[in-house]
This record gives structure tokens, C-alpha cells and sequence, in this order.
């Protein structure tokens, strides 16, 4: 890729505006398009724990972008701050899971991967967090899982974008189409005009699989809606992530505690319900019974880009020259989102990989 060559990214959420970053740092020219405001789709209404919630049960190629993405997150955030004056808040406090069915698996994971995953006695668990639960019968820990604040993380992106002379930020643009031209996509439709480009990068999320089908195109992405709750309490009410049943609640520095989440296959819908609001409170509740005295502060939805497997597409579509996808997170956007960028450019500039990009390809599921 020329380093003068411009580079459109469609969607401006955590994995486009990170994209763009990267991009921009490499010396590209680069506009990163939004149909609203950035970042206030899936990467703000998400929990952000920076781990999938049971790492055993994804494949090696979700393995391989968490790991790397895991090790990335403390510096970055750092960095972040320090450029912006926006604190991301990458929040190391561990996570216990209770009485999984499947801690066996778990376990054997944890040592086949080198990861620091242990099974506790249940008593410790209490000890650690006594605001848990009664019954729980047993535990296993990761100690070094962090979370991060996504609202303020797609802030600080933001922030870091809009001090670069190389990127532009266009939100309220919402894409309707590419422009194809020579057997290759070079720009796309917009409200406002055509805007055209050497590259086109869609990471669009929910949204992708619709934005491909307009060239014929059909990509198996497609929305998938999770509801969350927020109670306000003391900073020190809960010093750990604990998941149980799976529902999980994670601690913010200043005692915010989120409650998550619903998995509904809904459309495009996002409204929250009354029937999830009573389910995650009563997980709420479950999980840690002093919550039930506690407000509920925050109710909302957002849409997941659910994906077969959960395996993102991260490539240039080998029908479509010129145009590149980094989308199908599901539930792992933040979470894979430093490694997934970063393959990204890896390919895009012709660098050496930073893992195998194989499994990624768009090639593999793209009618």
C-alpha cells in the first residue's frame, strides 16, 4: 500500500477506530466513516472484560487473537492516557467462575495454553469476595483478567484520531453502498456523495453483512442483541469479576458494577426489555445478594456481529479487490480487537503477520 494511498474505514466503533490508528501511525491517509457517533455501538454498550468469558470453548483462532490482544491491553491504555488525558481504565482485578460443568476442560485448557488458570477452594473465593453468593460449591480463577472501561476506551480512540493530521473522522455518514470500478472497489456511496479511496475497509460490525450484500455478497454476520444492568456502589464493593450461570458482574474503579448479559437473535431491534431487566436482576442478586438494596442505574442493549464459531473475518475479499473486512467479533470485540488490528495492517502493508492470518480469511465463508 502506498503510504499516500487513502484508506476508507466503514464503522467507527472500537475495531475501525483502532484500525484506523494503526493505519494512521504507518503513514497512511485515512477516514474513518460512522453512521452516527463513534463508538456508540456494541464497543460501548459491552462489559469489556479483556478475555472471552470461557476461553476453553473457542478455537484455536479465537485463542491465538485473545492472547495476543490480552498481553497488549495494560501498555495501550497507558499510552492512551497519556496522548488524550482519557483514562481508558484498564482495571486488573482477576475473575472467578463457580460451579462450572465444565472446569475439568477448563483446567486442561489453562495448562495446554500456558495460561495462568487454577482451581481454588471455594472457601477462598469467599474470602477474596465476601460479597458473593451463598452455595456455591466451586471455583476456579484467573488472577490476572482485566476489564476496560469501553465507553471511555472508544473516547480515548477518538480523541487520539482526532489529533492525527493523517485520519478524519466523518460521523452522521452513513454508507450505502461501494463504488466498483476496473473489477475493483475503489470507494463507497454515501448520503452525502461518493467518497472514494485506494483501500476500503469495512468493520461495520452488525451492520457488515447487509453493507456486503449490496455487491451480491453474503457474509454470515448478523446482529445479535445483549442487555446489560449497572448498579452504583462503594469502590470497594466488589474486587473481583465472578461469573456463575452465565451471568458475570464486573467492577468499575468507582464502584460501578455491571450485570451481563442477554444472547437474543431479535434483528436490528435494541430496545430493553422488562423481562431481561428482571432476569439480569435476579442473576444480579444470585451472584451477590447486597445488590438487591442496590439501584439499578443503567439498563441498555446493543448488537453483537454474531459470526459462526465467533471467528472474526479479517482480509481483503479475494472477489473484490480492494476491499478489506475486519468484522465478526460477536461476543470478543474488545477483547480481540488489538490483535485483530494489527493483522489487519500486518496484511495491508505486506508486514510479517503478527499470527497466521489463515483462519481469518474472508475467503473461507464468503458466498
Amino acid at each position: 500500500m502506498k503510504s499516500d494511498g487513502k484508506v476508507l474505514l466503514v464503522g467507527g466503533g472500537a475495531i475501525g477506530m483502532l484500525s484506523a490508528l494503526l493505519l494512521g501511525l504507518s503513514g497512511a491517509r485515512v477516514c474513518v466513516l460512522d453512521k452516527e457517533d463513534t463508538g456508540r455501538e456494541s464497543s460501548w454498550a459491552g462489559g469489556g472484560i479483556v478475555s472471552p468469558l470461557y476461553p476453553w470453548r473457542y478455537s484455536a483462532a479465537v485463542t491465538a487473537l485473545a492472547h495476543w490482544s490480552q498481553d497488549f491491553y495494560p501498555d495501550f491504555g497507558q499510552r492512551l492516557l497519556d496522548e488524550t488525558g482519557v483514562d481508558p481504565e484498564v482495571h486488573v482485578t482477576g475473575l472467578y467462575w463457580l460451579d462450572l460443568d465444565d472446569e475439568v476442560e477448563a483446567l486442561a485448557w489453562a495448562q495446554r495454553e500456558g495460561r495462568p488458570l487454577f482451581s481454588v477452594d471455594v472457601a477462598e473465593a469467599y474470602q477474596q469476595v465476601p460479597v458473593l453468593g451463598g452455595g456455591f460449591k466451586r471455583a476456579i480463577h484467573m488472577p490476572g483478567v482485566a476489564n476496560v472501561r469501553n465507553p471511555r476506551l472508544v473516547k480515548a480512540l477518538r480523541a487520539a484520531l482526532l489529533a492525527m493530521p493523517n485520519v478524519e473522522l466523518r460521523e452522521h455518514c452513513p454508507v450505502t453502498g461501494f463504488i466498483q470500478e476496473k473489477g475493483r472497489i475503489c470507494g463507497v456511496t454515501t448520503v452525502d456523495g461518493e467518497i472514494r479511496a485506494e483501500r476500503v475497509v469495512l468493520a461495520a460490525g452488525a451492520w457488515s453483512g447487509e453493507l456486503l450484500r449490496t455487491l451480491g455478497l453474503a457474509l454470515p454476520v448478523e446482529p445479535v442483541k445483549g442487555q446489560m444492568i449497572l448498579y452504583k456502589c462503594a469502590e470497594d464493593f466488589l474486587p473481583s469479576m465472578v461469573l456463575a450461570k452465565g451471568r458475570y458482574a464486573i467492577p468499575r474503579r468507582d464502584g460501578h458494577i455491571l450485570i451481563g448479559s442477554t444472547l437474543e437473535y431479535a434483528g436490528f431491534d435494541k430496545t430493553p426489555t422488562d423481562k431481561a431487566l428482571e432476569s439480569l436482576k435476579a442473576s444480579a442478586e444470585e451472584l451477590l445478594p447486597a445488590l438487591k438494596d442496590a439501584e439499578v442505574v443503567g439498563h441498555w442493549a446493543g448488537l453483537r456481529p454474531g459470526s459462526p464459531e465467533g471467528i472474526p473475518f479479517i482480509g481483503e475479499v479475494p472477489s473484490h479487490p480492494g476491499l478489506w473486512l475486519n468484522c465478526g467479533h460477536f461476543r470478543n470485540g474488545l477483547v480481540l480487537a488489538p490483535a485483530s488490528c494489527q493483522l489487519l495492517v500486518d496484511l495491508m502493508l505486506k508486514h510479517e503477520p503478527i499470527i497466521d492470518p489463515a483462519p481469518y480469511t474472508p475467503a473461507r465463508l464468503l458466498d
